[in-house]
Order: C-alpha cells, then structure tokens, then sequence
C-alpha cells in the first residue's frame, strides 16, 4: 500500500511539473503574475434573474390590484409573529451598504435602465437625466427634480408631501385609525404617550385637539419604489417634536396593509409633531423593508435602523428645550409648505394627523396617484 501511495504522489508531482511553464518561455507569464482574471459575466443567467423578478413583481402587482375591493383577510397573531422573525432589518442595513457601492461607469446605464423600465421611473423629471451621474443606486433613488415639475398649490392649506399613492384617508374615530379600509390602528400606539401627562380623563384623541369644536383627519401616502423618495412639508407648520420609535420593517406594500393590523405601529417610524394654524400637526415617516433608512435634515442625530434596540421602547427629541442644538425658531423649528423635509432610502410611507375645522373635506379618491404639492383638501 505505501508502494501503491508512493506512485501516486510520484505520479501527481510530474503531472504538476508537466503543466508547470517555464520562465524562459512564457515572458508574458512574468508581466501578468498577480493579476486574477476578471470573472466572466453570465447573460443567460442573468436575464434568467432579472426576468423572473419582473415577472413576479408583475403578478405581485396583479394580485394586489385583485385583492383592492375584497374584504380584508388579516393575519393571525403567529403569522405575525412569524412574519417578524424574518431578519428584514439585517437585510435592510445589507441593502443600505449595497446601494452606497460605487458603480463601474460601464454598469450603471444598464442597472438604472432595468430599474426604469420595471418601475416605471419618468427619468424627464429629474434634475439630472445622465444616468452615468449616479454613482451608486443610493444616489438614483434620491435623486433630485427639476424645480418646475413639482409646483406647490398655493390656493390649499394642505398639500401632498410626496409623490405617491392615497392608501387611504378619512377622520379619526374613537382614537382610531384606518389603515386602508375595514383596518384599524390605535393611535396612542401609533404617536406613543403624551409627552407630558395630564390628569384629564378624556380620550387620547381629544387631548390631542384645541377645541371641541375641531375634529382629527388623517391621511396617507404609500410610495412605490418607482416614485419620488424624498418627502418635504405638506403646510405651514411648526415641529416641536421629534419621536423615532425603532421596530420591524415589514413591507408596507398596500396588499400587506390590508393583511396586518397596526402594520403602521409595529414598524420603525419617526414621528414629527407640532402645530400649524388650526391646532395639532404631525407627519410620520414609516420604514419598510429595505427602507430602514430614514433621513430628516434639519435633524442630524436621528439614527435609524440600529443593529440592537428595546422591543415597545423610543427616544424623544424636543426642539423647543433648552440647548437644543438644531436651529430654531420660536416654538420649534420653522417650516414652509413645500420645503424638504427628509428622503427615504426606497418607497415607504407617510402617514399625516392633523386637526382642523370640522368642515375640511379631501379633495381626493381612495388609489388616486398624487404628486408633491398638489392640494390634499380644502376648507
């Protein structure tokens, strides 16, 4: 047997010394030594992925459209559960860090393109149509518009903050708010405790108004990952309160709405609240998966999508204490109808509450798209 060994390894060793190439004879050997080939690029297999991406996302569209008029069919508490176990928000940070990779010059009109072409991205609008402009896919996505192509209306009170899609609006019952139609969420879950506590036994929501004579609205937005990512002040306001609740980052994709109850509470979101010139006003930025990024800019401490945090738990930033660091105006920090407010890392959700006069009706229709700036109601 060590005989039989013994010839295999003799035998290996001068098939080695066989295929091994001289020095003297393979000059261009030297000049290339170190350098590994670049790996060869696959097209079949790639056109295979990409393709049947967009095919699933198509009939996932399809489907979505199907369900819109079907009572809602919601999920149970282990499926819940279920669903939260899945790491969305390792795979958002993982996204996050892909999309902040620089791209070869050669790949970015070919990836930008794909992404065009399946969501529908009106390239005409941006501030920047040369698609080599972008470094990386985090700079697509928050690109920049042409200042013409988004007026704000100046004759309504209460504009859109986004582009994107009415999930659903309406006015808070009972503490409640619908989520899409027939789906409930709290509200004290959805905007946590009151800052400061009161005795007064009414219900959270009338805490919440100025007058009796006032009732609360809401209304929400859901951006696709085709639109506009950057959200900017839907009225004259001030924010007195900045509130980051960390959590999962579940899909806020409409069919999931319609399927979890107080989706919109169990995500990370950060909430904006203060007031305009008819009592409360708050805008809250709701993560999803692949978007536990969310960027406010006149606040740079904000941290979201954090490796570790407390279950139920959230950090408070008052803008109106002491010391506070971001520039204010008297009451908070100063915003205009129309200003930037902060960019999302892809499509998510905005989700207003805000009191006014009992008489303010919404000019819109459940599904409608709608663009930054165009008139949400009148009074």
């Amino acid at each position: 047997m060590m005989a039989v060994a013994a010839t295999r390894l003799l035998s290996g060793a001068s098939r080695k010394c066989c295929r091994a190439p001289s020095p003297r004879c393979s000059p261009s050997r030297s000049l290339s030594s170190g350098l590994r080939p670049l790996p060869r690029l696959r097209p079949f297999a790639l056109l295979i992925v990409t393709g049947g991406c967009y095919l699933g996302y198509q009939q996932y569209k399809r489907r979505d459209q199907q369900d819109e008029e079907a009572a809602p069919h919601l999920a149970t508490p282990t499926q819940v559960a279920l669903y939260r176990t899945f790491p969305t928000r390792l795979v958002s940070r993982a996204w996050g860090r892909l999309n902040g990779l620089d791209l070869p010059t050669w790949l970015r009109k070919p990836i930008y393109s794909l992404y065009i072409w399946t969501f529908g991205v009106n390239m005409q609008e941006a501030a920047v149509e040369d698609l080599h402009h972008y470094k990386n896919l985090g700079e697509f996505f928050r690109r920049r518009l042409k200042p013409a192509v988004r007026p704000v209306c100046a004759a309504s009170c209460l504009t859109s903050p986004a582009d994107g899609r009415i999930l659903h609006f309406g006015r808070v019952q009972n503490s409640q708010v619908e989520q899409v139609k027939g789906v409930t969420y709290s509200l004290e879950n959805f905007l946590g405790p009151p800052s400061r506590p009161s005795p007064d036994p009414a219900s959270f929501q009338d805490r919440l108004l100025s007058s009796p004579d006032r009732a609360l609205f809401h209304v929400v937005v859901y951006l696709a990952p085709g639109d506009y990512h950057c959200f900017h002040s839907p009225a004259d306001w001030r924010v007195e309160l900045r509130r980051h609740f960390p959590g999962s980052l579940m899909s806020v994709n409409p069919g999931v709405a319609r399927w979890v109850k107080e989706l919109f509470c169990l995500n990370e979101r950060v909430v904006l609240s203060g007031q305009w010139q008819h009592g409360f006003f708050s805008l809250t930025a709701v993560g999803a998966t692949n978007v536990g990024s969310i960027r406010v800019y006149f606040d740079q401490e904000l941290r979201t999508n954090a490796p570790r945090y407390s279950k139920g738990s959230f950090q408070d930033r008052s803008y109106v204490a002491p010391g506070d660091q971001v520039k204010t105006g008297e009451g908070g920090v100063a915003l205009r109808k129309g200003e930037p407010v902060g960019e999302f890392n892809l499509g998510s959700t905005i989700v207003l509450l805000f009191e006014a006069p009992a008489d303010f009706t919404f000019d819109l229709q459940p599904g409608q798209r709608i663009r930054m700036g165009e008139a949400l109601g009148t009074l």
